[in-house]
């Protein structure tokens, strides 16, 4: 499903696609897949290229927010989360440095606290 979603936004030329490994840090997905378009045109076109290939490779219509404004369009697939931002948006929201970050320490691991 990954490679599939990438396909298609890079088809549609969407920009500076991130890949962000879930496993771990939550039970939401596998992935998560950020990318931009330039206008909410594209944001909208990419979003339906996403949500009709994942349509067709798993055959069931994945859940879709954010369609009407097309500032920032959510895809659930199950396995694979996919944002579309306009830049602005994209920025502001900076999803890409909230999933990224590295998990803490738990105190079942050994970290004392302060040792952070």
């Amino acid at each position: 499903m990954r490679r599939a979603v990438i396909k298609e936004l890079e088809d549609v030329k969407a920009e500076d696609i991130v890949v962000i490994g879930l496993t771990g840090k939550s039970d939401i997905a596998d992935y998560m897949i950020v990318a931009s378009g330039r206008s909410q045109r594209q944001v909208g076109a990419a979003a339906d290229r996403v949500h009709r290939a994942v349509k067709a490779t798993s055959g069931r219509a994945p859940a879709v927010e954010g369609l009407p404004a097309c500032d920032w369009v959510l895809i659930d697939t199950g396995d694979v989360i996919v944002h579309i931002f306009r830049p602005e948006v994209r920025e502001f929201y900076n999803l890409e440095k909230m999933w990224s970050a590295e998990l803490p320490l738990d105190h079942a691991d050994g970290a004392s606290e302060g040792a952070l």
